[in-house]
């Protein structure tokens, strides 16, 4: 008995083609189901449109009206009127309360909570359902005493998940 050399390759290829396939059918399905998702993970940002905005002070004695985990934050959202209305009065006492849909909208606000620096925000930019807050500040070595300068603005709540305040994230609940 005499075996040839094409009878002694053929176990070994035939292996190799298996194996090739799979590992090509695998590969196929990997790159379709992640084209198919409809998440849309690292997205560009958008610019959210500042519907109105202000700039002030705010007394430090008065932090507590802000939201709940939200006093010592750089940044944060205000998202009913029952928590809006003290604030306002705090932030601008002589004017007269605008009127904000909070069922369409939510209320951002910026601060420096180290230094009195007076601030302004530019825009606010969503991506994969988290605002952040763009803001200019002037530059000064006094510290926060009695009143910090703060910024707020009213923009659309559709698609804001989360406020990025520095490093951390803050949940937006809906509206109830």
């Amino acid at each position: 008995m005499q075996l040839t050399a094409r009878r002694s390759w053929k176990g070994p290829f035939y292996l190799f083609k298996c194996a090739s396939f799979l590992l090509l059918v695998w590969t196929l399905l990997f790159f379709i189901s992640g084209c198919a998702s409809t998440n849309s993970i690292n997205a560009a940002p958008i610019t959210i449109p500042l519907l109105e905005k202000w700039s002030g002070d705010y007394l430090v004695s008065e932090l507590g009206r802000l939201p709940e985990g939200q006093q010592d934050k750089i940044a944060g959202y205000i998202g009913d009127t029952e928590t809006f209305i003290p604030v306002w009065r705090v932030f601008m006492p002589e004017e007269i309360l605008p009127a904000v849909d909070f069922r369409k909208n939510i209320v951002v606000f910026t601060r420096n909570i180290q230094f009195y620096n007076r601030t302004s925000i530019l825009k606010v930019e969503l991506q994969d359902g988290t605002a952040e807050i763009l803001a200019m500040e002037t530059m000064s070595a006094m510290p926060v005493e009695e009143k910090v300068a703060m910024s707020m603005a009213v923009i659309p709540r559709e698609g804001v998940l989360a406020i990025r305040a520095g490093t951390e994230k803050i949940p937006v609940m809906n509206f109830k």
